[in-house]
């Protein structure tokens, strides 16, 4: 799977939000916003195909997450990727 094109995160206060920089009037109903590792996994993916276990192992990589079981690093993995899919960020 791939992140949508032409989009980007921007941290905006304490929040970060995916943005479309060709946008001349942003649609704030269209608006996402992620907390501090999602938007960095947002970074990382970008522009590359990716599959659920390549965003464990950046998190495991980037994060002390070692309390963390695979499985329910997985869980939030995917519940992230069905998200980006509602919104239609991802393409598959």
């Amino acid at each position: 799977m791939r992140l949508k094109e032409g989009l980007t995160v921007r941290k905006v206060g304490k929040d970060y939000v995916i943005v479309s920089p060709e946008q001349g009037m942003v649609d704030m109903s269209k608006v996402y916003t992620l907390n501090e590792t999602a938007a960095w996994l947002w970074e990382q993916l970008d522009g590359k195909d990716f599959e659920v276990d390549d965003m464990i192992a950046l998190v495991r990589e980037q994060y002390d997450v070692d309390a963390l079981s695979d499985d329910e690093l997985k869980k939030d993995m995917l519940d992230l990727i069905q998200f980006f899919k509602d919104n239609a960020l991802i393409i598959q």
